[in-house]
C-alpha cells in the first residue's frame, strides 16, 4: 500500500521531513495545507486522552525514523526488559535507533531523507569496515568506518546531494572526511543533541499498558 508522506505530517500535527529538500520548501504541505486531512478543514484537538497522546508520540517517533509498528515495539520492550529507569530506557532508545545504519547515512548528510537512506543502504551503496552492508538497521559502533563505494560515489545522484550537502554538520558522535563521503563514530548519539520532537518517557508509557 502506497502511504501519503504528506498526510502523515499533517495528521501528526509535525513535520518529519519525509520527502527531503521538499520539505524545506513552500511546496511542503504543512505550509499548504496545516490542518489534518479529510474531507473539511478541522482543529486539532488537543483534549486527547492520555492513551491518545502516548499513542501520537509513539506515531511521531515511528515515523520519524521511518519504522514498522514491529520494529518500534521490538526495540522498547527490549529495553524494558532489562528493567532500565524510564530516563536510562529513553538514553538507550535514542542511540539504538540514531546508531542504525540508515539514520548514520542521514545524519551523514548523504541522504536528503531517512527514506532515501534506506534505499541506498539496501542497494549496497555504502561499506562499513570495508564490507558491503545492506541491512538499514544495522548498528554501528564507536570507531566504525562508514563510507560510500568508489562505484556509487560518480553516480549523479551522490553528486548532486554532496554539492548539495556541502557546508552540512553532522552530529558530534560522527566524524565526517573533508570530501563528506567518509564517517567515523567517534562517540555515542545524546537524547539532546538528537532534537527529537517527541516525549520519549510517553511512548515507554504506551508499551507498558
Amino acid at each position: 500500500m502506497i502511504v501519503n508522506k504528506c498526510k502523515i505530517c499533517r495528521h501528526l500535527g509535525l513535520k518529519l521531513f519525509l520527502k527531503g529538500e521538499r520539505c524545506v520548501s513552500p511546496k511542503c504541505a504543512m505550509i499548504k495545507k496545516p490542518y489534518p486531512p479529510g474531507q473539511k478543514r478541522k482543529r486539532r484537538s488537543d483534549n486527547l486522552s492520555e492513551y491518545n497522546k502516548e499513542l501520537r508520540e509513539k506515531q511521531k517517533l515511528r515515523n520519524w525514523y521511518g519504522l514498522s509498528e514491529v520494529q518500534l515495539q521490538k526495540y522498547v520492550k527490549n529495553i524494558l526488559k532489562k528493567k532500565h529507569g524510564k530516563r536510562d530506557a529513553a538514553f538507550l532508545l535514542v542511540q539504538k535507533l540514531e546508531k542504525r545504519l540508515d539514520n548514520v547515512i542521514f545524519r551523514m548528510g548523504i541522504a536528503c531523507s531517512r527514506v532515501q537512506a534506506r534505499q541506498f543502504v539496501s542497494h549496497k551503496h555504502f561499506l562499513v569496515n570495508n564490507k558491503k552492508v545492506n541491512i538499514p538497521s544495522y548498528q554501528v559502533k564507536k570507531d566504525d568506518i562508514i563510507c560510500l563505494n568508489a562505484s556509487s560515489a560518480k553516480k549523479n545522484i551522490f553528486k548532486e546531494i554532496l554539492q548539495y550537502e556541502n557546508k552540512y554538520q553532522p552530529p558530534l558522535w560522527i566524524k565526517l572526511s573533508p570530501k563528506k563521503t567518509e564517517a567515523v563514530i567517534i562517540g555515542e548519539p545524546s537524547v539532546e543533541e538528537s532534537c527529537l520532537p517527541v516525549e520519549l518517557l510517553a511512548i515507554f508509557e504506551y508499551y507498558l499498558k
